[in-house]
């Protein structure tokens, strides 16, 4: 018969077993992208998956990548970081407002922009990719930056989030207290509700950056000018016009050939390191957002 203690050792062994296994599944393929830079093409499927190739290798991918078309990368590196922090700072700039006001108040028409918010929330990207581009036309931002920050600064899972917390969290009889003393309604908001909500800007930020900044879809249909490309875009025009000469391949006069994986999996890496360090930094705001709501009172 099992003591209450061996119960004890086995499920802390099952615990530990599971975050092992799950740390492996996410960390394993990390891994296996940082050594792919390293290898060229024979050797990733020469060597073993985890084996290092050279530091040489390493040095002639990275210097591939700066040497295409003059430092056009990292132009598109400098790119995505201007469209993702615009995009990050207008969507918080109005989703909080507007989440923080469909939980307090009370207007007509309350309900149906809440399942308007939902019903985008749900619509998939594609779905609006013809009424944006032609809004856009409309107004000539077409192949311009505003074109990839404007759709972007909508972000209605964040007011959807923003009314959720708000509506579970916020005590209406603090808001009563507060107008009681004389508070307007954008004190209550900028004095009240906003610093209680610093567990769901850190989450919102976290989703946000990370969407923006693998942004593909609306980037590559938006933009026709190689000098506004946002890194996804550039990767894929760089994996395009570097691809490997192979039977039946006619290469257009000009264009690069002998691509390597290592360039792909050093551009991997790129892609993958900022978002890392955002959520690093918002980490505890990230794990303490994600239960928000979920707890009334």
């Amino acid at each position: 018969m099992r003591t209450a203690g061996d119960i004890g050792i086995l499920g802390f062994g099952l615990r530990w077993g599971v975050l092992l296994l799950f740390a492996a599944y996410f960390f394993v393929p990390i891994l296996w992208l940082v050594l792919a830079t390293s290898k060229s093409a024979p050797q990733l499927l020469e060597l073993k998956p985890l084996a290092f190739g050279s530091f040489q290798r390493i040095q002639e991918a990275w210097q591939r990548i700066i040497e295409y078309q003059n430092g056009e990368v990292l132009l598109w590196a400098s790119n995505s970081v201007r469209y993702a922090v615009w995009a990050l700072t207008l969507s918080l700039a109005t989703s909080i407002p507007a989440g923080y006001i469909l939980a307090v108040a009370r207007f007509p028409g309350r309900r149906l922009l809440l399942w308007l918010t939902l019903i985008t929330m749900l619509l998939p990207p594609s779905a609006l990719v013809l009424p944006m581009f032609m809004e856009l036309n409309l107004f000539h931002l077409i192949n311009t930056q505003w074109a990839v920050i404007l759709p972007s600064a909508f972000f209605p899972f964040g007011t959807y989030l923003t009314y959720i917390y708000y509506a579970s969290s916020l005590p209406p009889e603090l808001l009563d207290a507060a107008r009681v003393d004389g508070c307007s309604e954008v004190q209550l908001f900028w004095h009240i509700a906003l610093p209680l909500a610093t567990p769901l800007l850190g989450l919102l930020a976290f989703i946000n950056f990370s969407t923006n900044w693998n942004n593909f879809f609306g980037p590559y249909v938006l933009l026709n000018d190689d000098t506004l490309f946002n890194l996804p875009v550039g990767i894929q025009q760089f994996v395009a016009a570097t691809s490997a000469l192979r039977p039946g391949f006619n290469p257009s006069p000009g264009v690069m050939v002998g691509y390597q994986q290592a360039e792909a999996a050093l551009f991997g890496l790129i892609m993958v390191v900022p978002v890392a360090i955002v959520y690093l930094i918002a980490q505890r705001y990230v794990i303490g957002g994600a239960f928000t709501g979920s707890v009334k009172g």
